[in-house]
């Protein structure tokens, strides 16, 4: 129970399919008394307070289960780790697979319960053999299987996402509005939640030590300075402060960040574009596919942003257990595809699984094309 509009629901809907429901919030920021602003954050009092008054009029037990020690270990100091190592990660997906559906799935099992009931906007079908598969949600607009695209088999077997099939999030706030829900009309929230106020850059800022160094164009000749490289991502433009233009006038974009030099590579839009991607950290989210296990090539569509559009692909498993590596060729290059977002793999609906980005290849700058 996030203290959110879709999570009310779910639990409504849980409670009414005949489910024994007790609602839990998870207390992750380490500071308790911190306030929402807007529609950022979440976890905060006032989202543990309209949690409480859900579960209240849906006349369900209430917990509050504090994952605080374990979030700032699994999603913020990671996220921090990531970006001094000059990658570019994605906190949701690393909190979905080790706090929400890890952390509390343990728990709750251990408690003798069967499943964690969520509003995420996504669906489980299962196979002819009763396994479970990861599906899209049927608002492909709201769709959130990317960010579940982490999620085991085993964890499938135990999860329950009762918003699967619901044809819009307008539809879901006059729910909660005929069922009395004091969250009908609570805004979403978005962003970065341990990061409240959006300024990304300013919080780095007081977790990394940043140095002054080098922008190079993609020969290499200095263009600018920046006061810290970790503080940059792949696909970026604003915040260069460039101090030589490009030579046919048209914007750079950050095109790697090197952080053993300190130093940031820029260039122009076309170099951004790739066409292979190199995944570590490779799942499945239900049985893999036949020709993972051969080490064969199998058709799919790829997905590297929440909500980024899916591309035609080919994917390739080499390796065994964990040193495996996933290679992706994108048959529709992506633009500014950065090393630790994740890539998500789909065959229709369905979707397969995900690796970490490690490298991403660009046709051009392979080829040594300015």
């Amino acid at each position: 129970m996030s203290g959110g509009v879709d999570s009310a629901v779910a639990a409504a809907r849980a409670v009414e399919a005949g489910h024994d429901v007790v609602g839990v919030h998870l207390a992750l920021n380490r500071m308790p008394g911190t306030l929402r602003t807007g529609s950022r954050g979440c976890c905060t009092i006032e989202d543990s307070n309209d949690a409480w008054r859900a579960c209240d009029k849906l006349g369900i037990p209430f917990y509050v289960w504090d994952f605080s020690e374990r979030f700032k270990a699994d999603v913020v100091d990671d996220f921090v780790a990531e970006y001094a190592a000059g990658r570019t990660p994605n906190p949701c997906m690393r909190c979905n697979e080790r706090i929400k559906f890890a952390a509390l799935l343990e728990k709750a099992l251990a408690l003798g319960f069967d499943a964690v009931c969520t509003g995420h906007y996504a669906k489980i079908v299962r196979d002819a053999h009763g396994n479970p598969e990861l599906h899209r949600a049927a608002d492909w607009a709201k769709d959130q299987s990317y960010v579940l695209g982490v999620l085991t088999v085993e964890q499938l077997g135990h999860c329950l996402f009762p918003l699967a099939d619901t044809p819009s999030k307008a539809e879901v706030r006059a729910e909660a509005a005929r069922r009395g829900l004091s969250v009908a009309k609570k805004p979403d929230s978005h962003d970065i939640c341990f990061i409240s106020d959006g300024n990304t850059r300013g919080w780095l800022a007081e977790q990394i030590e940043m140095a002054p160094g080098d922008i190079v164009d993609e020969q290499g000749a200095k263009v600018g300075e920046h006061e810290g490289a970790n503080a940059f991502t792949v696909g970026q433009r604003r915040g260069l402060h460039l101090g030589q233009p490009a030579p046919d006038g048209r914007p750079r974009f950050v095109l790697e960040v090197r952080p053993k030099d300190n130093t940031v590579v820029v260039g122009p839009e076309r170099l951004l574009a790739v066409a292979e991607i190199r995944g570590i950290r490779v799942s499945w989210a239900g049985l893999p596919p036949v020709q993972a296990g051969r080490g064969e090539e199998f058709e799919c569509t790829a997905q590297v942003r929440a909500h980024g559009d899916p591309v035609p692909a080919r994917a390739r498993l080499v390796g065994e257990a964990h040193d495996a590596v996933l290679i992706v060729t994108l048959e529709t290059p992506l633009r500014g595809v950065a090393p630790g977002q994740t890539v998500v793999l789909y065959q229709g609906t369905r979707v397969l699984g995900q690796a970490t980005i490690d490298a991403a290849r660009s046709l051009e700058r392979s080829a040594g094309v300015a």
